[in-house]
């Protein structure tokens, strides 16, 4: 009898103090995101990994806490899908590949000037961090997402030479976000390096009970 007692009180206690969030991760395709997602949600590293077409969408569970997690593919047919699946999360997670070689001094530049034009130089593999650095800013500056936590994750930073997040605020412009809070970290999916890290600002965007 006291154990079926001590059995109903754990339960309506995990009802009680259980958190339940969404979250919608997004970001150049190759990025990294699916792996990310994979490492979230069953702690498993794959280097095959086909890129997600469309959204998929996976639970990750991390002690009382469940995350809904949206996965959406970044092939520029699909960003414009980006602002839909964020609408009402609890925080956007932003990834990009931080072994893609930083711009050059002078290479890329940042939309201006007349008509808003962009200069890039299209052999730079680096014109990606422009790309994405264009795509963030796009899509924080959309109305309906107005607020909403950022978090910029910069992948694969177990790749020699890759840009280390003070190098990503400053690439990106990360400060000059404003009217939202904003984290940046630099991860590994391979070797899980700042996933137990990702994981507690996640929990932490969720308020308990919530569903």
């Amino acid at each position: 009898m006291a154990s079926l007692l001590a059995s109903i009180v754990q339960w309506l206690r995990s009802l009680l103090f259980s958190k339940h969030l969404e979250i919608c991760v997004v970001g150049l395709n190759a990025a990294g995101k699916t792996s990310l997602v994979n490492v979230l949600a069953s702690g498993q590293f794959s280097a095959e990994m086909v890129p997600t077409v469309g959204f998929n969408m996976r639970k990750v569970q991390s002690g009382n806490t469940t995350i809904k997690v949206w996965d959406i593919g970044g092939q520029p047919r699909f960003r414009n899908m980006w602002e839909r699946y964020c609408r009402g999360v609890s925080a956007i997670v932003f990834v990009v590949d931080s072994a893609v070689p930083l711009p050059r001094e002078g290479a890329v530049q940042s939309s201006g000037g007349a008509g808003g034009a962009t200069t890039t130089d299209p052999s730079d593999p680096s014109t990606s961090w422009q790309v994405a650095t264009e795509e963030l800013h796009a899509l924080v500056a959309r109305p309906m997402l107005a607020g909403l936590p950022l978090l910029v994750l910069a992948t694969k930073n177990d790749v020699k030479g890759a840009a280390s997040a003070e190098d990503v605020i400053r690439i990106m412009r990360l400060e000059t976000i404003a009217n939202r809070e904003v984290s940046c970290y630099s991860i590994s999916s391979k070797v899980q390096t700042n996933i137990d890290v990702t994981l507690r600002w996640l929990c932490a965007r969720s308020p308990a009970g919530a569903r």
